[in-house]
């Protein structure tokens, strides 16, 4: 998961400052390729390392779409609507949450719908899960080969034909649609902006095509770093700290939370399954045949003499102290089960998925293993736990809706500013109920109203982000603040995972004063309603 976010916050910077050099519609072809052909790629690869390095540019492709999508919608709106329809534009943020919640929940937990060749070759259900996630990736990009440039961005640089093309399109199709066709698309006056001299000189000595290559990498990465650089000029520096300050707190609390709330859930799940455990203790068993399942127990200091474990199942089973002796395991699947400081005397084990990680400081004397499983085998209907993750992720990606209905239909009634001061004050507010989750429904109902309520200043910060920065870059700042959001995230997880089981204290106070202290910084920014787009 942390390959993923470091890739997307590198390709968030570099892809949003490519948008501003090439254009919105070629930065996002790209980006959305790269990550669609990793995303595959990493569907079939067998070798852990090489996964990781699908899976990081895979993230490295997807970081970009963000800023640059956001910055390309934005370009095509009028200015009454802008902040509505941006809104409806977040709301595809979360279907395409609940579509990965919901193929997860489908398709990972059937362990059946695998195959393999040999031993060299394996095909499990989540790899169809990796292909199935990367389908809208792909039909993106055949899309976007049917969608026009950027109007203004074309006009930033200069092409003022292609723009006015762009733009009378768009005019033609909304009359038609008003039914006013005869209505004829008209410019008074172009403002051309100043142009930028970036012609390279190649000196003969880079006739070669890796050396041509090379320069223009360099060159295109010491435009990008320029026009990052020029956030910080006047007249956007004093937005840009600020938003700097707000993008970071809302996503350090929201991702922080939201990976703690999952653990928390999970974690009082393994409190409440382990106050039912059974102990039996010195136990004799001789010439018994066990064909049952056994959970949630705790032998110590048993004898087994002739026993045979035939066809069983053993759910969080421990084994202490205990004595096995002329014994057969048969057809045996098991899950968190172990034998701690056990003896095994003349003992076989045949077709079993007891691995020797599970004889812990055990001994085994003269015994066999025949056919034994290796990985895991445990089935989605035995394992209650993975039906929790699924369903909690489900459910949080759904809460947002309401908050994405509301936040697209007021956004620009009660503008920007509010929507967002509001929404992370309120949010930083609902984190003090998680005093009284003490049970699994009272965390998953604070889950939902969490971020139902975070998920409108997200939208309001998304829309205020594009407002505030010029077309030259838009994309840029985007990028920037997109990288800085995945950099928060991977250090909330980090933080708050690690107080799961320790206190509450400690995760609510901080998720509280970094949101609201990020709602003041953002009611402080000026307010981009009426403005037209730089």
């Amino acid at each position: 998961g942390s390959i993923v976010y470091l890739g997307m916050m590198v390709g968030a910077f570099f892809w949003g400052g490519l948008a501003d050099k090439v254009g919105r519609r070629q930065s996002l072809l790209i980006c959305m390729s790269v990550n669609g052909f990793f995303a595959f790629l990493s569907s079939f690869v067998q070798g852990y390392d090489f996964f990781l390095f699908c899976r990081l540019f895979s993230g490295f492709g997807i970081g970009g779409a963000v800023p640059t999508v956001f910055s390309y919608f934005s370009e095509m709106l009028a200015r009454e609507k802008r902040g509505e329809h941006l809104s409806w534009l977040c709301m595809f943020w979360m279907i395409g949450g609940i579509y990965a919640s919901a193929m997860a929940w489908a398709i990972i937990p059937h362990y059946g719908w695998s195959f393999s060749m040999g031993s060299a070759y394996q095909f499990h259900s989540w790899r169809v899960f990796v292909i199935v996630c990367a389908l809208p990736c792909v039909s993106s990009v055949v899309a976007l080969t049917f969608m026009p440039e950027s109007p203004r961005f074309l006009l930033e640089v200069g092409k003022h034909d292609e723009a006015w093309m762009i733009l009378k399109q768009i005019h033609d199709t909304n009359m038609r649609a008003r039914g006013q066709p005869e209505k004829v698309f008209t410019v008074n006056r172009i403002k051309t902006p100043k142009q930028i001299d970036e012609l390279i000189e190649i000196e003969s000595d880079t006739g070669t095509w890796y050396r041509r290559c090379f320069v223009r990498i360099r060159t295109e990465l010491y435009g990008i770093w320029l026009t990052f650089m020029r956030c910080f000029n006047y007249p956007v520096k004093d937005n840009t700290i600020k938003l700097t300050a707000v993008w970071f707190t809302l996503s350090f609390g929201y991702y922080g939370l939201s990976v703690w709330f999952p653990d928390v859930i999970k974690h009082l799940q393994s409190d409440e399954y382990a106050s039912r455990v059974k102990h039996f203790r010195n136990e004799e068993v001789s010439h018994f045949v066990f064909n049952f399942t056994l959970e949630n127990q705790i032998h110590s200091n048993g004898e087994y003499i002739n026993d045979r474990f035939i066809m069983m199942k053993f759910k969080s089973v421990t084994f202490e102290d205990s004595l096995f002796k002329n014994c057969v395991f048969e057809d045996i699947t098991s899950l968190n089960t172990y034998f701690r400081n056990c003896t095994f005397v003349n003992t076989t084990f045949y077709n079993t998925d007891l691995e020797q990680y599970k004889f812990v400081d055990s001994e085994l004397i003269n015994c066999t293993f025949f056919h034994i499983r290796t990985g895991c085998q445990i089935s989605f209907d035995d394992d209650y736990s993975a039906y929790w993750i699924y369903f909690v992720n489900f459910l949080g990606t759904l809460a947002v809706l309401p908050g994405n209905i509301v936040s697209a239909l007021l956004m620009d009634r009660i503008g920007r500013l509010t929507m967002l001061g509001g929404s992370m004050v309120l949010s930083g507010i609902s984190c003090f109920f998680l005093w009284f989750g003490t049970s699994e429904s009272m965390m998953i109902g604070m889950l939902c109203l969490y971020n139902g309520l975070t998920i409108s200043a997200w939208n309001s910060l998304d829309v205020i982000t594009v407002e505030l920065y010029p077309t030259d870059r838009r994309a840029t700042g985007f990028g920037f603040l997109n990288a800085l959001c995945k950099a928060a995230a991977v250090l909330g997880n980090l933080i708050f995972g690690s107080f799961v089981g320790i206190t509450k204290a400690i995760p609510i106070l901080l998720a509280s004063t970094v949101l609201v202290c990020g709602g003041l910084v953002g009611l402080r920014l000026p307010d981009t309603r009426t403005q037209v787009l730089m």
